[in-house]
């Protein structure tokens, strides 16, 4: 079964996220200085990504 015409994106994948991966966020919170080692992963604040 297809998907229809309505439901497919325009132009791929090709937008910008609006959500960071966890690694992605543990990166950029350790270049602000906000990360404390030895903390978990889990359950971390959401983070704006730096336009």
């Amino acid at each position: 079964m297809s998907k229809h015409n309505s439901l497919k994106r325009q132009g791929g994948a090709t937008g910008k996220r609006s959500v960071m991966k966890r690694f992605e966020r543990v990166k950029l919170m350790k270049e602000r200085g906000e990360w404390q080692e030895g903390k978990s992963a889990i359950g971390l604040p959401k983070t704006k990504a730096e336009s």
